[in-house]
């Protein structure tokens, strides 16, 4: 068995490949197998990939199956004891995996890590899509060290610390082979976004650890796949968060989180409404009949997470909520959190 497979999952990216594939090879290959698993791409990914990288390893998928189970499906092909789920617009620095290598085999109880995630255009700011390890507020919004809604902050080393997370980003995951397969890896039915969210909420309630990893760092482009405010994303990330709400929460906190949400998801509606976001308004109802209309099947599937709970004191949920923290008190920065208070 390997001891670390780092796995691009692709679909029609060969200007990502060319651009960023190289600069893995180059920091990575002595300590890892590199491996691309293709969504059935119809550009010249594959042809690029053959002659132009010729060491990396394909794992060729019949069909785009989404993030979710884009990489269910390819790492049931790979053998390793550590997996690094890392995308394909990310660049990485020199000596990026070590550390993250070194705290996984030095913390038997971690599942996961990341590293910090930092912007490709702007190198002294966070990224977006995880900055410095992840959060979820009393109603299941997430946020960052490093990123509360649109607000992202510049990297003055201020969470240069590890730290224990809720949840780590997709963007570059490195996690336990053994803990993707007892979990059941990642939610299918997700196809993208939160989906990364999800299957370490359920680590962490089977009693797992996850972190992140700030001596490692990485450079994200973001949005690749599905650019901001596109009605597609907002459906997905609004059904996905619903879903994961719903699997994942105790049931003394089912009723009165749902209820709340029905409220602000109708209040978020309305606001793309009346700011002209037609597309979004449309994508977020829509996202609530399809959780509603997923209901019954997911009864079943969150019975199966409950029964895998083996804590109630899940490190990384608090209990304010994020978008009062945010535009009623103006805390727009982690730090200004009171965070030691809030824990959930």
């Amino acid at each position: 068995m390997e001891k670390v497979a780092i796995v691009i999952l692709n679909w029609n990216g060969a200007e990502m490949l060319k651009r960023f594939l190289p600069n893995v090879l180059e920091y990575s290959r002595k300590d890892a197998t590199v491996y691309v698993a293709d969504n059935a791409s119809t550009d010249d990914s594959l042809e690029i990939l053959k002659q132009r990288f010729p060491e990396v390893r394909l794992v060729l998928l019949e069909k785009n199956w989404g993030f979710a189970e884009g990489y269910n499906k390819a790492l049931e092909q790979i053998e390793a004891e550590y997996y690094v789920l890392l995308n394909s617009d990310v660049e990485v620095a020199h000596h990026w995996l070590a550390p993250l290598v070194e705290f996984m085999e030095n913390h038997p109880e971690a599942a996961a890590c990341q590293p910090k995630l930092l912007s490709e255009k702007d190198h002294d700011s966070f990224e977006y899509a995880g900055a410095s390890g992840g959060y979820l507020d009393r109603y299941g919004y997430p946020f960052c060290r490093g990123r509360i809604f649109d607000t992202v902050e510049a990297d003055n080393g201020q969470y240069d610390y590890d730290a224990e997370v809720l949840w780590a980003t997709g963007a570059c995951m490195m996690i336990r082979s053994s803990d993707f397969k007892s979990s059941g890896g990642f939610d299918a039915r997700f196809f993208a976004h939160c989906e990364e969210i999800d299957l370490c909420w359920r680590l962490r309630l089977m009693g797992r650890k996850i972190f992140c990893i700030p001596d490692s760092f990485v450079f994200h482009v973001g949005g690749g796949t599905l650019p901001k405010n596109n009605p597609m994303k907002t459906y997905l990330n609004f059904r996905n968060n619903l879903l994961m709400l719903y699997k994942n929460l105790p049931e003394d906190r089912l009723r009165s989180v749902f209820r709340m949400r029905l409220f602000l998801d109708y209040v978020a509606a309305f606001k793309s409404l009346a700011t002209g976001c037609i597309g979004d308004f449309k994508a977020i109802l829509k996202a609530r009949r399809t959780f509603r209309k997923w209901l019954p099947e997911y009864r079943e599937i969150r019975k199966q997470v409950q029964q895998m709970r083996k804590t109630d004191n899940v490190e990384g949920i608090f209990g304010f909520s994020i978008l009062w923290q945010y535009y009623a008190k103006g805390h727009k920065k982690y730090s200004e959190l009171n965070i030691s208070r809030d824990r959930h």
